[in-house]
């Protein structure tokens, strides 16, 4: 079964209601390595109940409507999907419990051609139930590989944010822990791979690998740490690429370039000097 443009593209979603408390809050930054050092103060604030402030990543967890490629009617080639990229809008900061809904949408699908894959972006607005303030707005890139020379419209495939060329303004160092996938996966994605060795050994990977979100949460305590001065409200925007998965454990570099409020990053594991994540941009006020 072959994607259909039309079809997807005007897939109906069902709108999900996420119902969520501060021990989830908490449970997501400590899932994302915040806490490590129970004595930084900085950090405290985002796993502690006194004064509790919700890690803006955690936008990527609420409301989420699950592995949905995989549902027949998509005609996508699920097995052979990968997640490529997210950006992150932040119109408001999180409430630290709440009740959210969102509604996921397809924008857009770009057929790469034979052999070379599609992109499928899709995108979701988190809204508090309380209020109707939108918080934030997700949008997700997938590389479906096995789905290229569909049919689809000629698109431009999205340019990738640059690096610059010079070394970086500033660094930052943050380690995982070894079960960090352990608990990343109690805030809603079971995937076995990130669990079993087995699992992952018959996916061509030593041991159990971070989930990309995660990795995606480590790059935004970065920024929120070397640019924003831990205040989730001065971050805006965030978007990235993924490009090679990160074994819990490893210590994930952030390397930074300041233009005014707008911020270039990428992300290496230090014991492998591999880049894990590119192509990063941040707004951050």
């Amino acid at each position: 079964m072959a994607i259909d443009y039309d079809k997807l593209m005007n897939r109906k979603f069902e709108r999900l209601e996420h119902t969520y408390t501060e021990k989830d809050t908490i449970l997501y930054a400590l899932g994302v390595g915040m806490g490590i050092d129970p004595l930084d103060e900085d950090c405290l604030k985002f796993v502690y109940e006194d004064g509790l402030k919700a890690l803006p990543s955690m936008a990527n967890v609420l409301a989420y409507p699950g592995f949905w490629a995989k549902e027949p009617d998509t005609g996508i080639d699920w097995v052979k999907i990968l997640h490529a990229g997210q950006e992150m809008i932040m119109h408001k900061p999180l409430p630290v419990s709440g009740t959210v809904e969102a509604t996921t949408k397809v924008n857009e699908i770009i057929d790469k051609g034979e052999g070379r894959g599609a992109l499928i972006l899709s995108e979701r607005t988190v809204r508090d139930v309380a209020t109707g303030d939108d918080l934030c707005t997700l949008i997700i890139t997938t590389l479906a590989r096995g789905d290229g020379g569909f049919g689809g419209p000629s698109v431009t495939s999205p340019k990738p944010d640059p690096i610059p060329e010079r070394e970086p303004d500033e660094v930052c160092d943050l380690p995982t822990l070894p079960m960090s996938a352990l608990i990343y996966r109690l805030c809603g994605d079971y995937n076995p791979l990130h669990a079993s060795p087995e699992v992952a050994k018959a996916a061509g990977f030593k041991a159990p690998i971070l989930h990309g979100l995660c990795t995606f949460g480590v790059a935004t305590h970065a920024i929120l740490k070397t640019v924003c001065d831990y205040d989730p409200a001065r971050l805006h925007r965030l978007r990235l690429r993924f490009s090679s998965p990160v074994y819990p454990g490893e210590t994930i570099r952030t390397e930074i370039w300041r233009e005014s409020d707008q911020v270039a990053f990428r992300c290496r594991v230090i014991e492998r000097d591999v880049v894990v994540i590119n192509n990063g941009y941040a707004e951050a006020g």
